[in-house]
C-alpha cells in the first residue's frame, strides 16, 4: 500500500512539474511573439515616454528590446504607474517590468529576477536652498517639506527619513521634483541615478551634498511570483549579458554613474 501511495504522489507531482512549465509565460510569449514591459515612461534615464509619439527611450528601454530580440518576439511596452507597477504583474497586464528597486513589500506579491545593478537615495532642492541644507539631518525639520511620487521606494523612505517634516507625496503623473521647482516643497528624494539627469536638465536644482547616500538597493525586474520558468529564463539571460559587458554598455551610454 505504501509502495502504491507513493508511486502516485510521484506522478502527481510530475504532472503539477509539467503544469507548471506549461503554465509558463515563457511559452505564452513564445507563442504570440510578443514580451509585454510594463514601464512607468517618467524616471530618467531609464525609461522616458516622448508623449508625442507615444514612444520610450532609456536604459531599461534598451534592456528590454534586447531581451525580446534574443527571444525573437517583438516589444510591447504597456504603459503603468508606480502605485500599480506591481499590481499590473500580478494580473497578468505585462509579463515584466522594467527596472524597479528590490523591497519587501513588492516581494511579497511579486517574483524579481536577479539583480544588474545598484542605486541610492540622495536628496535634490533649489540652489538657493545651498545655505540651508547640506546633511541629512538638516531636511528632517518640522518647518521642511520634502516630496515622494506615490508608490515608488522613496515613498517610503520619506517617513522613515524625515519623522519630523512635512511630507508631500504626489501621484503620477505628477513628480516630486516638480514640487520642488514649483517651490511647492523645499526637497524631493530621488535615485542618485535619476538625480544626476536632473540637475543637468534643471539649472536651478542641485543635490543636497550629504556625506553619503541612503539606502543602497539593488535594482531587478518584477515578474509573476509563480512563474519559476520564466524567472529561471530571465536570470539566465541576465548572466549571459553581464559576462558579455552588456549591462555595462549601456550603463556607459546612459551615463549610471555620472557625478
Amino acid at each position: 500500500m505504501t509502495f502504491f501511495k507513493t508511486t502516485a504522489t510521484i506522478v502527481a507531482l510530475a504532472a503539477s512539474t509539467v503544469a507548471a512549465h506549461a503554465q509558463s509565460v515563457l511559452q505564452e510569449i513564445l507563442s504570440e511573439g510578443v514580451l509585454k514591459v510594463g514601464t512607468t515612461g517618467d524616471w530618467n534615464p531609464m525609461t522616458m515616454r516622448d508623449v508625442a509619439t507615444n514612444s520610450y527611450t532609456g536604459y531599461d528601454i534598451d534592456v528590454m528590446t534586447q531581451l525580446a530580440a534574443d527571444l525573437g518576439v517583438e516589444v510591447e511596452f504597456v504603459p503603468t504607474d508606480w502605485k500599480t507597477l506591481v499590481a499590473g504583474v500580478t494580473a497578468g497586464q505585462y509579463h515584466i517590468t522594467g527596472s524597479a528597486s528590490v523591497s519587501p513589500a513588492r516581494a511579497k506579491a511579486a517574483g524579481y529576477s536577479n539583480s544588474y545593478f545598484s542605486l541610492a537615495t540622495v536628496p535634490l532642492t533649489l540652489k538657493e536652498n545651498a545655505g540651508r541644507f547640506s546633511e541629512w539631518e538638516d531636511l528632517n525639520q518640522a518647518d521642511v517639506k520634502v516630496a515622494a511620487t506615490l508608490g515608488t521606494t522613496q515613498e517610503q523612505q520619506v517617513k522613515a527619513f524625515f519623522p519630523n517634516a512635512e511630507h508631500r507625496i504626489v501621484e503620477a503623473p505628477a513628480r516630486d521634483f516638480q514640487e520642488v521647482l514649483a517651490g511647492r516643497a523645499d526637497a524631493n528624494i530621488t535615485s542618485n541615478v535619476e538625480a544626476n539627469k536632473l540637475v543637468a536638465q534643471y539649472e536651478q536644482l542641485m543635490i543636497v551634498p550629504v556625506s553619503q547616500g541612503r539606502a543602497p538597493t539593488p535594482i531587478a525586474m518584477l515578474m509573476p511570483q509563480a512563474d519559476q520558468v520564466w524567472i529561471n529564463y530571465v536570470n539566465t539571460w541576465i548572466t549571459l549579458k553581464q559576462e558579455q559587458g552588456f549591462f555595462d554598455e549601456l550603463g556607459v551610454k546612459w551615463q549610471l554613474l555620472a557625478e
